[in-house]
């Protein structure tokens, strides 16, 4: 039962690099954590928090795990939270 965090490498806007944020508990608990951290409800994504590489050392210091991103999502299967894209009407868009 933990936060846990990969590497801020996920390009985002502004040019900054984003990590995400999971609980293998609960939403709640993901949900409580990033509140903690002063994360806007916005950057909720399905089952993950999406934090600026700035924040990055902030959720370690709260106590998440740092973590590759193969085990946040293999972890994040385990706890059954994994919530995939809903596959896109029609093909392209």
């Amino acid at each position: 039962m933990s936060v846990l965090i990969d590497s801020a490498v996920w390009p985002g806007p502004r040019g900054l690099l984003f990590a995400h944020l999971v609980s293998d508990s609960s939403f709640d608990e993901l949900h409580a954590f990033a509140r903690a951290m002063g994360v806007d409800p916005r950057a909720f994504d399905r089952d993950h928090y999406d934090i600026p590489g700035h924040l990055h050392a902030r959720a370690l210091e709260l106590g998440a795990a740092h973590v590759t991103g193969r085990e946040l999502v293999t972890r994040l299967r385990a706890a059954g939270l994994r919530r995939r894209k809903a596959p896109r009407v029609g093909g392209r868009p």
